[in-house]
């Protein structure tokens, strides 16, 4: 019978829909290949191919947007947002507005064209992460920002529309609703309990052993209680941290290793997928709490989403949290 789950979190509802359960080979679906193109501004020897570098490690003192780097992040030529302006806030009666005021850079996290980052070394997939904090610590000085995101596009199914591997960041002078609904509620949960409900959730998932998929001494990848979609899964530091640029240096060596790990495991087992990851994190000015706590979500692309969760605002997951744990789990790498 389908079962109607209750994210603890945000106390979104959705419906894991047993009768209708799906391995992973049951999903049509295309695997992400790197093809190859003509002419790819992210590779070497293209650099002023991209607007001018904000941040490069590996040159060791050389010259700027040339060859030489290991990851490199640049502007948005297309950015969603501007960096120039004033926000010039205004109301139109009961509508409000205000200037598109913000960051938007991309990540280019490895030279190579061919390199995914789940093939990129462990030292990489570190520098990769040291890279949006660098990005974070320097971004969070303009005041006209309240939120910092980091997200990932893998595969055009996912929406990148180049094929080098990169992630991108965007800067906003309001906190999204998704992420305030995760502040706020913590922040109840913790009022009621003293104890940082992302922390509870560890403890227990941790003692429970089912939903967990790997885990080593500072990071834990399981599969949420109430996932939206099949084999959605959450990285969570282990130590309590509010803040993605505020974490001690251990974690992120950690993260890099289970990150690559996981990524390893959704290609075998889903025959390298497009997914979207996204860092949720606590909004600027709110860093340092004992309420929220920072992690990954990471959704491959294998389902739709359709006329009813859209209306709804419910989404229904063909496979239950607790098998897309055991196939990650148990996948030979």
């Amino acid at each position: 019978m389908p079962e109607l789950r209750k994210d603890p979190i945000t106390g979104r509802w959705v419906i894991i829909s047993t009768d209708r359960a799906k391995r992973p080979s049951d999903f049509l679906r295309e695997s992400v290949e790197i093809k190859g193109t003509s002419f790819c501004p992210f590779c070497y020897g293209n650099e002023e191919k991209t607007p001018p570098e904000v941040l490069a490690y590996g040159r060791n003192g050389g010259p700027r947007n040339k060859p030489g780097w290991r990851v490199r992040v640049v502007p948005n030529k297309f950015p969603a947002l501007g960096i120039e302006g004033d926000l010039d806030r205004q109301g139109e009666g009961l509508f409000d507005k205000m200037n598109g005021i913000g960051a938007h850079e991309v990540i280019i996290e490895t030279p190579d064209h061919s390199t995914t980052l789940a093939t990129l070394s462990e030292k990489g997939m570190e520098e990769v992460l040291w890279a949006y904090r660098d990005r974070v610590l320097d971004l969070k000085n303009d005041r006209r920002f309240r939120y910092i995101l980091i997200f990932k596009n893998h595969g055009e199914a996912a929406g990148a529309s180049l094929e080098h591997s990169h992630s991108q960041l965007i800067a906003l002078p309001i906190v999204p609703k998704r992420v305030r609904e995760e502040v706020d509620n913590s922040k109840k949960y913790y009022m009621e309990k003293e104890r940082c409900i992302f922390c509870d959730m560890i403890r227990q998932e941790m003692a429970d052993g089912e939903r967990v998929i790997a885990q080593n001494e500072t990071f834990i990848a399981l599969s949420p209680y109430a996932p939206r979609f099949p084999f959605e899964t959450w990285l969570l530091p282990k130590p309590h941290a509010s803040a993605y640029e505020n974490t001690q240096s251990t974690v992120y060596t950690g993260m890099a290793k289970l990150m690559r790990n996981l990524l390893a495991r959704l290609d075998v087992t889903l025959h390298r997928p497009a997914y979207n990851y996204m860092i949720h994190t606590s909004p600027l000015g709110e860093e340092i709490n004992d309420h929220y706590h920072w992690h990954i979500e990471l959704i491959p692309k294998l389902t739709k989403v359709a006329g009813f969760e859209w209306g709804s605002g419910f989404y229904i997951n063909p496979t239950p949290p607790e098998e897309s744990a055991r196939f990650l789990r148990e996948a030979v790498l």
